[in-house]
């Protein structure tokens, strides 16, 4: 594909997009082009300068307000990494053009009934034009759609077969969820409110799986002590989101984890017994949605903030035989700034670099699982262990 750029960081100006252009900036390998977009050329000049990227670094205007200019930032560039949500607001005209123009695009979304809507509309032109799009190349859900993978490969090296029953457990997690991430889930409500029945498709652990529907699945809404780990477990606000794309990567990879695969994710309480109890009733009660506090949109933490920040998360395989095998995935930044920002434009370098694979609407798991997990050990600080 003859483009101008090989990769574009559209948002660029943004909280996260700074974060982004500033990993690119010492990560970006020799000899491959790119460019950082968005609507004012003053402030990404400032972004530029701001996190010692080249000076010759090219500026492109982009602005979703102005469908046309998405449409040549589409045709300018092999791939296009979008941090501009909530996605539902801002990021349709893009999707449409870069299915029509054969370009490959990531980006962090986590609005499923979105997704949905861009799958249903653009997947068979992203397959006629060759055009691989990957949604949801952050911290939702790159650990838990990678960590669900690396389990089910261990289990099949191990037994022969995949694991029907995995759970997916947080148990560290030291970082706040980004503005980005509590606007689109506020923006996703905000949708259900004007029209109900968008709700049974969010309720729908195979909303993301069109044609295909699995066995019932656990809904993860109330706390509940888990016998397989000892410990209480709470309702983990990101599962509606993982789940479904973890259900998708196994419709998409041809159902490697079989179509009785069952998966749930929930966060581990602290404490034991009563107290244990006490602290997955008080997680469930958490409401992050609520008030004013908490990041707002181009808002975030401290670079110490988000380098002292990580997370740890368990996946438990349970075979047929009640056999368990564990999986487990650590980061080593916050979750919702540090972390992703190096796991998305880990994963723009990997559709550029290492894979092929036709035109869709794909997960990360089900394009590239081997060779973006070896990238994000080798540079973003991510480990991936089973056993």
């Amino acid at each position: 594909m003859d483009r101008e750029f090989d990769i574009v960081i559209y948002g660029a100006t943004g909280f996260t997009g700074q974060l982004v252009v500033e990993y690119m900036a010492s990560a970006c390998p020799d000899g491959v082009s790119w460019a950082i977009a968005g609507r004012s050329p003053e402030k990404l000049a400032q972004v530029r300068d701001a996190v010692g990227a080249p000076a010759d670094l090219p500026l492109v205007i982009a602005d979703a307000a102005r469908p046309e200019t998405l449409t040549t930032l589409a045709a300018r560039a092999r791939v296009v990494v979008s941090t501009v949500g909530p996605y539902q607001l801002y990021g349709s005209e893009l999707i449409a053009a870069c299915a029509q123009a054969g370009t490959a695009y990531v980006d962090l979304c986590g609005e499923p009934l979105w997704m949905r809507e861009m799958i249903d509309a653009h997947e068979a032109t992203a397959k006629r034009t060759g055009a691989r799009i990957v949604f949801s190349c952050g911290s939702d859900s790159i650990p838990f759609d990678l960590g669900v993978w690396t389990l089910q490969e261990a289990a099949k090296a191990r037994f022969g077969i995949p694991a029907p029953r995995v759970k997916g457990r947080v148990r560290h997690m030291k970082g706040s969820a980004s503005g980005g991430t509590v606007a689109s889930l506020k923006a996703t409500l905000a949708a259900i409110t004007r029209d109900p029945k968008l709700g049974l498709l969010l309720a729908s652990p195979f909303a993301l799986t069109p044609g295909f529907k699995g066995p019932h699945q656990p809904t993860g809404l109330l706390p509940e002590y888990d016998g397989t780990i000892g410990c209480w477990v709470a309702p983990f606000i990101m599962a509606p989101i993982n789940t479904k794309n973890v259900h998708r990567t196994n419709l998409l990879a041809g159902h490697p984890y079989g179509t009785d695969f069952v998966y749930d994710e929930m966060i581990v309480a602290p404490g034991l017994g009563d107290m244990g109890r006490v602290a997955a009733e008080a997680l469930a009660k958490m409401n992050p949605l609520g008030g004013d506090k908490g990041p707002k949109p181009g808002e975030g933490p401290s670079r110490q903030e988000r380098e002292s920040g990580c997370y740890d998360l368990l996946f438990v395989g349970l075979m047929p035989d009640g056999t368990r095998l564990d999986a487990v995935v650590t980061g080593d930044r916050d979750p919702g700034y540090g972390s992703t920002s190096r796991m998305i434009a880990e994963a723009a370098l990997c559709l550029l670099l290492d894979v092929g694979g036709g035109g869709g609407i794909w997960t990360p798991g089900a394009l590239m699982a081997t060779p973006l997990r070896r990238r994000l050990q080798a540079g973003a600080g991510l480990t991936f262990t089973a056993g």
